[in-house]
């Protein structure tokens, strides 16, 4: 179809006047109201009403993400980790990253800037100046609403009045970092010289701001938003479909999903367009009509794009997006994901069967891909809430990124390798600013936004993390207690004004046999049914308790098409062999540049073999002693046996994933 015929009429001026106006005068907190968080629910609130008209193909969410502000983590992994980001989010100097801004504008900047790709061009020519900032500016605005510390609120304004300084400056409402300005994106356009990705950097621009509207408050952001996609509109309008696509052969970032984001607030169809512009048809293509195009291609370029799929989809009920944004989250999450919820080596897919030929690799996991395909999954799952979406969500969370963090410095990992006796490394505060960087700022303000989905009727529990919810509409309050996943069991006590029916869904996992659920202390159902929601429905009473009992056992997962090369997992977690510091000393592994990971700390370690079946293998594995988590094997483990702790637990030491499994008679060595 050409994009003249998906082009509807635009909203005359007096009308898209109106919309904007009734938008400001609400304010940013309605539409945080009505839009929810990241994946906000389309034409929720009375002011989008008439949009729904207008796309009548619109999909409603059949359950919604609650706000960050609703949810309220208790001390636990993960709050630690939130509280640890939020110290390094605080250390940052916003003026720094807000250099390159000014100078751009013609402004004098206030203070000198940072170091890494925030500075440097990583590669030759190569544009990411100012992607940082916008992930900054996101990660304030999400701790902010998460932990409601009024220092990320300041820090969020004082950065939007900064680019709306620099955009008043500039005049055009192009707001940017690059030092040519606007020629960078005429380059990628022109495709007359290479100069990297600044599609991708204007991304985490357009999405800082967003993030800043949503959960800051900032209804300045939004203005300075609604101007920096007036200027994308014109400078975009008349570049031909051809060599638009052309254009997004480059990366470039998610988009099409903020554009989409963009129409959803303020409803002008001009914001539709462009958001459907940017769908690479090289990939919708294939993916809409199930063909798995994959291998060779840049992981992380190709899952924003998805995102944006869904997104669309979600907006206009145009069944291609549907279709390739499901079709793209099965083949991923089922042929191409390691044990740990992570993808790719070297930032590419390879061919599912090439697997074994890459747990070689320092370069795999990138944690910007897991980022994303989190981000994927949460979208998918507020369409379709299945179990299936909640157990990758947790496992990807409880490993790859839980353990993307050090836990002593706040630093964040670039890449998650699977090489035996390799380590994870881990970026500088002040001289890397990787990509992973900027998305690991916000992946650690985020753990509470996927705990709890509502909808009509129905409260879905799909993760074990002690928190507090407060649903104001309903007037519910749920406190989740647990010490899971180091005792199976978590307690949810609900606090309502008056009683009221309520589906209570909560997630059998697929890890997990057999579920017991108590209401009140006693015995109410046993599910058998690994990988469903449990629905609980009854008139709930103020005080009422839930107790879900989980058993945890250890299990064995095979890399794809080798069975004799296993990970181990225990429940959601995937355990990870200790193999010592050899070649260490502290600080090795904090390093400026990502491209060094495998260059470097290359001590050569032993890594054992296990020696039995699989099944004999997983029975020799036994828990440490007084250690939670921590187990031995015991017997199989040649030429020694090996201790075992969550892969999130890793930091400052080299480490096993896949094992290589013989048996009795063959060579120990293999």
């Amino acid at each position: 179809m050409k994009q003249e015929e998906r082009k509807r009429p635009p909203a005359d001026d007096a009308e898209r006047l109106t919309r904007r106006e009734l938008l400001r005068s609400a304010g940013a907190a309605a539409v945080a109201a009505a839009f929810g968080a990241a994946f906000p629910a389309a034409f929720a609130s009375a002011e989008s009403h008439s949009l729904s008209e207008q796309v009548k193909g619109a999909v409603n969410p059949r359950a919604t993400p609650f706000r960050p502000a609703d949810v309220r983590l208790l001390d636990g992994p993960f709050r630690r980790a939130q509280a640890l980001d939020a110290k390094y989010l605080l250390r940052l100097e916003p003026d720094r990253l807000l250099h390159n801004f000014r100078v751009n504008a013609g402004l004098r900047p206030k203070a000198p800037v940072y170091g890494g790709w925030e500075s440097q061009e990583p590669w030759v020519g190569i544009r990411c100046q100012g992607h940082t900032l916008g992930h900054y500016l996101s990660a304030c605005a999400l701790m902010f609403a998460a932990t409601g510390d009024g220092q990320l609120k300041r820090r969020t304004d004082y950065i939007v009045a900064e680019l709306r300084e620099c955009q008043e400056a500039g005049r055009s409402g192009l707001v940017c970092a690059f030092p040519d300005g606007e020629n960078s994106l005429r380059a990628v356009v022109d495709a007359k010289r290479f100069v990297g990705v600044p599609w991708y950097t204007m991304h985490k621009v357009f999405a800082g701001l967003r993030d800043a509207h949503l959960h800051a408050d900032s209804r300045a952001a939004l203005e300075v938003l609604l101007k920096l996609s007036d200027w994308a509109v014109g400078f975009t309008r008349d570049i031909p479909d051809a060599q638009f696509q052309r254009m997004l052969d480059t990366e470039h970032g998610g988009m099409n999903e903020v554009l989409a984001d963009v129409y959803a607030f303020t409803g002008e169809e001009r914001f539709l367009a462009l958001a459907e512009r940017f769908c690479h048809r090289a990939l919708l293509d294939p993916l809409a009509a199930g063909r798995d195009t994959l291998d060779g291609l840049h992981s992380n370029t190709q899952i924003p794009k998805v995102i944006g799929f869904n997104r669309l989809y979600e907006l206009t009920g145009r069944e291609e997006y549907g279709a390739a944004s499901r079709f793209f989250w099965r083949t991923v999450v089922g042929n191409r994901t390691f044990a740990t919820g992570g993808n790719g080596d070297n930032e590419h897919f390879f061919p599912p069967a090439d697997f074994l030929k890459h747990l070689s690799s320092a370069k795999t996991m990138e944690t910007c891909c897991t980022y994303n395909m989190l981000k994927l999954t949460r979208g998918l799952f507020a369409l379709d809430p299945t179990a299936a979406y909640a157990d990758y969500y947790e496992r990807a969370l409880y490993n790859a990124i839980l353990g993307s963090q050090d836990p002593d410095s706040g630093m964040l990992t670039y890449f998650q390798p699977t090489r035996p006796g390799y380590l994870k490394l881990y970026c500088t505060p002040t001289d890397s600013f990787w990509c992973c960087t900027g998305s690991g700022m916000e992946n650690h303000a985020k753990y509470g936004d996927s705990i709890y989905f509502g909808s009509d009727d129905a409260l879905h529990v799909n993760l074990f993390i002690p928190s507090i919810l407060n649903w104001e509409e309903k007037g519910l309050k749920v406190t989740q207690t647990t010490r899971f996943p180091e005792e199976e069991r978590m307690r949810l006590r609900l606090n309502v004004r008056r009683p009221q029916s309520l589906t209570l869904n909560v997630r059998h996992p697929s890890w997990c046999n057999v579920a017991t659920i108590l209401i009140n202390g006693r015995p109410h159902t046993t599910s058998r049914r690994p990988g469903v929601y449990v629905a609980l429905k009854r008139v709930w009473r103020d005080g009422d308790t839930v107790e879900v009992r989980l058993p945890m056992s250890l299990r064995a997962e095979a890399l794809h098409g080798h069975a004799d090369v296993v990970a181990f997992t225990y429940g959601p977690l995937v355990l990870a062999g200790r193999l010592g510091r050899e070649g260490l000393t502290p600080g090795a592994d904090i390093i400026v540049n990502e491209r060094t990971y495998g260059d470097v700390l290359n001590d050569k370690v032993e890594v054992p073999v296990l020696v039995g079946d699989v099944g004999e293998v997983v029975g020799r594995i036994k828990p440490s002693a007084g250690e939670p988590l921590t187990f031995q094997t015991k017997g199989v483990g040649r030429p020694q046996d090996v201790s075992l702790i969550p892969f999130n637990r890793v930091a400052h030491e080299r480490y096993n994933l896949y094992w290589k499994v013989v048996g009795k008679g063959e060579n120990k060595s293999a």
